[in-house]
């Protein structure tokens, strides 16, 4: 017999916000079921009651039947609970089979570890998973892809394992990591496992979902069955609209000025060449697979990473970047891919982390700080990118995704930039945020700000850009028109040898 999860009249407030409201609904062993909504709907809210890391308010949930209350994600884990998070939780510092077996390490005589237990199970998990590291590899040296396979290979191994989650799992994989995903997704379903999933991607939902459970603004909507509704019957019970071709909607027209940033042969540790200019109002995007370099690319030229090779010039003028914080001086500004370790400051407010990126200017004899040129910094920001928060104390980490990444972008636009550099933007955002942020990329080309996109979702990268770059074995090998790409042309770029790559 399969497991069963139940959810009864599940109610979470927070101060000022009513996250979850009476949530009920039954999620079986056996199946696949969907989570789907806006960000701020109260998916993750639900799967953090779930996992303990937040306490209900009312309500109750059932584990085959018994009730059950986690004060902590440790009771989770004890009673059979994995839930794989879109933001990571690991250590980094540690092996991949010290992460696999973290809080279960195999001990022997007089509490010794048994470290090669540890090591060959791992490996036989990873053998199973198809990839290609070991065991014995620190994961602060993997990639952010491999790092989340770690993380679901760490819920995958526990013996008592009844239900496993995840929340937007494939945003940094690769095509061939994703069917290696879902071949465990399949496996554990066939297992009898209650299978939660997280996502905003239609396509992927369809590939391995049965059923889908939809959320409005902390409501639950009800569950459906894939086979019996459409993609716009659900963005229309997630939204509450149609949304239509979002890119069509979009006001393009600006005017594209002079070059602002040029590039020549850049090179560096993690990038073998890369050349290319960007104009005042354009939007230039960069497509490859993972691990193509375009982040690379980016983290060279704001002096992330050192650059061994070439040249960056701004307005003409040669400019040496030797940390971020000599880009950002000079008006060139990045919003990583990675949210929570390269883009929050987790431990500040919401105002804090608007205004953060503003302190140089607002910083005045003896560098004190005038606060209240600082609090209409973050006011503003609030307003002007439409941030759903209670007030500008409140903590960032309680705040949805979509909600985070526009504090972020309202932080680096408050500088005034004259390069804006957007690696994922939309990672992890549901439909109707991604709209909102498309018409704001549009509006920074209006003002003259030169783009640069990064982006995974081929879609995206034609809609909203000029021109685009792919990118293949860390150097650009093609550039195309937006007017003249397909999702078939990027990808025939990115993965052919005839286009350049050379091994």
């Amino acid at each position: 017999m399969g497991n069963v999860i139940e959810f009864k009249n599940i109610t979470k407030y927070f101060p000022g916000v009513k996250a979850l409201d009476n949530i009920s609904f039954t999620a079986k062993g056996g199946e696949v079921l969907a989570l789907m909504g806006e960000n701020g709907a109260g998916k993750s809210t639900l799967l953090k009651v779930l996992n303990g890391d937040y306490q209900q308010t009312s309500g109750e949930y059932l584990v085959n039947g018994e009730a059950c209350r986690f004060s902590s994600p440790r009771e989770a884990v004890a009673a059979g609970i994995g839930v794989i998070y879109q933001e990571r939780q690991i250590m980094l510092e540690l092996t991949v089979g010290e992460n696999v077996f973290l809080g279960r390490l195999p001990t022997g005589f007089l509490g010794k570890i048994k470290m090669n237990e540890v090591h060959e199970k791992t490996q036989r998990i990873i053998d199973e998973f198809g990839l290609n590291m070991r065991s014995t590899d620190k994961v602060k040296d993997l990639s952010i892809a491999y790092q989340q396979m770690v993380e679901i290979m760490k819920a995958y191994g526990r013996d008592n394992l009844k239900m496993i989650a995840f929340d937007e799992p494939t945003a940094s994989l690769s095509d061939a990591e994703i069917e290696s995903l879902f071949r465990i997704i399949r496996k554990l379903k066939e297992e009898g496992k209650v299978v939660i999933y997280v996502s905003h991607r239609m396509a992927e939902i369809r590939q391995i979902a049965d059923r889908a459970a939809i959320f409005k603004d902390g409501c639950y909507m009800g569950d459906f069955p894939l086979d019996e509704i459409t993609d716009a019957q659900m963005i229309q019970k997630m939204v509450g609209r149609e949304l239509g071709d979002v890119f069509s909607t979009l006001d393009r027209e600006k005017e594209i000025g002079d070059v602002v940033l040029e590039v020549r042969n850049a090179q560096s540790p993690y990038l073998k060449d890369a050349s290319f200019s960007v104009r005042a109002g354009e939007v230039v995007g960069f497509s490859g697979l993972v691990g193509a370099g375009r982040t690379e690319t980016m983290r060279a030229i704001t002096g992330a990473d050192p650059m061994t090779g070439g040249e960056v010039r701004l307005e003409g003028r040669l400019l040496r970047c030797k940390t971020p914080h000599d880009a950002i001086k000079n008006g060139i500004v990045m919003v990583p891919e990675d949210r929570k370790l390269q883009g929050i400051v987790p431990r500040l407010s919401v105002g804090k982390n608007i205004s953060v990126g503003s302190l140089d200017a607002l910083a005045g004899f003896l560098g004190i700080i005038d606060e209240k040129r600082e609090r209409k910094i973050a006011e503003d920001g609030k307003r002007d990118f439409n941030i759903k928060t209670p007030d500008l104390d409140k903590a960032i980490v309680e705040l949805s995704g979509g909600n985070q990444q526009k504090a972020i972008v309202a932080r680096w636009l408050g500088t005034k930039p004259k390069v804006l550099i957007l690696d994922e933007p939309t990672k992890g955002i549901d439909v109707g945020a991604k709209s909102e942020f498309y018409n704001m990329i549009c509006e920074f080309a209006k003002q003259g700000i030169a783009i640069i996109l990064i982006s995974s979702e081929l879609p995206e990268v034609i809609g909203l850009s000029d021109r685009i770059l792919v990118m293949r074995g860390r150097r650009i090998v093609g550039e195309i028109s937006a007017e003249e790409a397909t999702e078939g042309s990027l990808l025939a770029m990115a993965m052919m040898e005839e286009y350049g790559y050379e091994g």
